[in-house]
C-alpha cells in the first residue's frame, strides 16, 4: 500500500514537472518597438502648434480638486529656511522689514513672521522636501548669511488645479 502511494506521488509530481516544461516552452517574449527607444512621451503627443494635450475624464479633475479642498488645512511635516531670528531692541522692526523684503522679492512664496518671547523670527516657503528647501536657500544665503532650514509642520502646498488640468 505504501509502495503504490508513492509510486503515485512520484507520478503526479513527474507529470507536474512536465506541464510546467511544456508552459515554459509556450513563453514567446513581446517584441520590443525600436523607433519608441530614447523619446520622449510629451514630444510623440505634442500638437503641431507646439502644446501637448491630455484628455481626462472629469472624474479625474474633480476627485483632484475634493483631494486638494480636504487636505488645504492640514499642516505636513516638511521644511521652511529661517532667514531671520533676533531679540534685540529693533528685531521687531527688522523682522517687518526683511519679511517685507523677502514678499516683494518672492511674490508666490509664503512669509512667515512670529515671536516666540523674546524672539523675533522671519521663516519662508512650506517644501515638502530638503531638496526642494534647499534650491531656494543656497539663493537666500547670499544675502542671509545666517539663514538655516527648519524641519516643522507647514501648511498643504498651494495648487490651482485648473493650472495643473489645462
Amino acid at each position: 500500500m505504501k509502495k503504490a502511494l508513492l509510486i503515485l506521488v512520484l507520478a503526479l509530481v513527474a507529470a507536474g514537472a512536465r506541464a510546467q516544461d511544456q508552459a515554459d516552452s509556450l513563453y514567446v517574449p513581446a517584441a520590443i518597438d525600436s523607433t519608441l527607444r530614447g523619446q520622449d512621451i510629451l514630444n510623440l503627443i505634442r500638437t503641431s502648434d507646439g502644446k501637448s494635450e491630455i484628455d481626462q475624464p472629469a472624474a479625474v479633475r474633480d476627485a483632484f480638486r475634493k483631494y486638494v479642498s480636504r487636505n488645504a488645512g492640514k499642516p505636513i511635516p516638511g521644511y521652511r529656511i529661517r532667514v531671520y531670528y533676533d531679540n534685540d531692541q529693533k528685531a521687531r522692526a527688522r523682522s517687518e522689514a526683511v519679511a517685507r523684503a523677502i514678499a516683494g522679492r518672492y511674490p508666490g512664496l509664503r512669509v512667515y513672521r512670529t515671536f516666540e518671547s523674546p524672539n523675533f523670527k522671519v521663516s519662508v516657503g512650506d517644501f515638502r522636501s530638503k531638496d526642494e528647501a534647499l534650491r531656494l536657500f543656497n539663493e537666500l544665503k547670499v544675502q542671509y548669511p545666517a539663514a538655516f532650514l527648519i524641519k516643522e509642520n507647514i501648511n498643504y502646498p498651494l495648487v490651482d488645479p485648473d493650472v495643473i488640468f489645462q
